[in-house]
């Protein structure tokens, strides 16, 4: 089990060099954040490197992939992605889909699958995942279009490219319709990132109604390989659930 610690949020309103700094002495070595556009990347770059880091997932920019209109938009977006992506030497980029924008839903799901399916030869063409992300609608993210994880699921099947996959965010899909475990074992060959946050209030994976414990052995049990991102909101000094977690990750347990 390896952890990436989402420094955006563990570090929300500190310097993101601070945060870096904290996950290394910790003993993580994997990081993500949100927006790259914000950020001085070859300074990024450099820290990482001396720090021993890896890059292993940030945004891409947030365009609407259910606005047909703006599709050459997202495209474009993604195209400038992928060059820092590669900067970085991170294999996964993080997408949303955008707001329902009040149109049928199903114009809205075709619209981002036809979108979806513009992007996958360029990713394909540099060997990079993108991830969708269902985001809950009833907490964090009212108007957000995709929150359904078997839609979710379904968007993929029709995409039919290994390069994009699904961000399955345990928060989020606690909120919007639980039972996560079934959910995630049923279609793990889908899902190409993690991310976990306690709930209620998004705060420590200790903190929670989730037995993590549980949800991430599950986790360990299949074939994924990939990351589980930690996003979310500390209520205490972060180093001490990063220390914890450091020390499970190293002994191979949770």
């Amino acid at each position: 089990m390896k952890f990436s610690v989402c420094v955006d949020a563990l570090y929300m309103g500190k310097d993101i060099y601070i945060g870096m700094q904290e996950v290394s002495e910790c003993g993580l070595k994997n990081i993500e954040f949100w927006t790259w556009w914000d950020k001085d990347i070859e300074k990024l770059r450099a820290e990482k490197e001396r720090l021993g880091l890896e890059v292993k997932a940030f945004c891409t920019k947030f365009i609407s992939l259910v606005e047909p209109a703006l599709r050459n938009d997202y495209i474009e977006g993604l195209k400038e992605t992928l060059k820092v992506a590669k900067q970085l030497d991170c294999r996964t980029i993080i997408s949303q889909t955008g707001n329902d924008n009040g149109a049928c839903r199903k114009e809205q799901h075709a619209s981002l699958v036809a979108g979806l399916k513009e992007c996958a030869p360029i990713l394909e063409a540099e060997g990079i995942t993108l991830v969708i992300e269902p985001l809950n609608l009833r907490v964090d993210h009212a108007g957000y279009f995709l929150s359904n994880s078997e839609e979710a699921f379904e968007i993929i099947d029709e995409i039919k490219s290994t390069n994009v996959k699904i961000l399955f965010d345990i928060y989020h899909q606690q909120i919007t319709e639980g039972d996560v475990t079934r959910r995630i074992l049923k279609d793990i060959d889908k899902i190409g990132h993690f991310h976990a946050a306690g709930n209620p209030g998004r705060h420590e994976l200790a903190e929670s109604e989730l037995n993590y414990n549980y949800i991430l052995k599950q986790i360990d049990s299949t074939l994924y390989g990939g990351m589980i991102g930690l996003e979310y909101f500390p209520l205490a000094d972060s180093s001490k659930e990063l220390l914890r977690l450091a020390k499970l990750e190293k002994e191979g347990a949770v």
